[in-house]
């Protein structure tokens, strides 16, 4: 774990993204739309930001997610801003990379029910990385996966 953990997902990518339309009711209607990602760094190194732009079908968006690096703890904080709220700044995610997958998690609220919300980034040897979202209901028993992007660089 390092400052250096992100590198892999400096440049431009297309990102076929896969979303959970129904979450958290034991649903399987996913959607797939496409996107482009831009990443680069921050913070002397120590952070960075991913511009994206999500063609969501019927409301297509940009969205940043804006991440940094503590030394001390050896963690990363993950917001997200998404261009259709642009004053509402998502909780940040927290946590760290083992063996090229990262977890990140954080208690937040869906539909006005508390949950853990977690991000698992795979950096993707050999494929390009994929990031992925999940809901907990039960504080981190079950997992429901609702968002999965996959990366290749352009």
């Amino acid at each position: 774990m390092s400052a250096a953990d992100f590198d892999f997902e400096h440049g431009r990518w297309r990102v076929r993204h896969r979303r959970l339309r129904t979450r958290l009711q034991g649903a399987d209607d996913w959607q797939a739309f496409d996107g482009t990602a831009e990443v680069r760094p921050i913070l002397a190194g120590a952070g960075n930001v991913e511009d994206n732009w999500i063609d969501f079908p019927g409301q297509p968006y940009r969205a940043i997610a804006l991440r940094s690096f503590d030394p001390g703890t050896g963690l990363w904080a993950i917001w997200w801003l998404d261009g259709r709220a642009p004053h509402a700044l998502g909780v940040p995610v927290v946590g760290r990379f083992v063996d090229g997958v990262g977890t990140f998690d954080a208690a937040d609220t869906h539909d006005g029910r508390p949950v853990t919300l977690r991000f698992t980034w795979v950096t993707g040897e050999g494929a390009g990385p994929q990031w992925s979202q999940a809901l907990s209901p039960d504080g981190g028993v079950t997992w429901e996966t609702n968002w999965i992007m996959d990366f290749t660089r352009i």
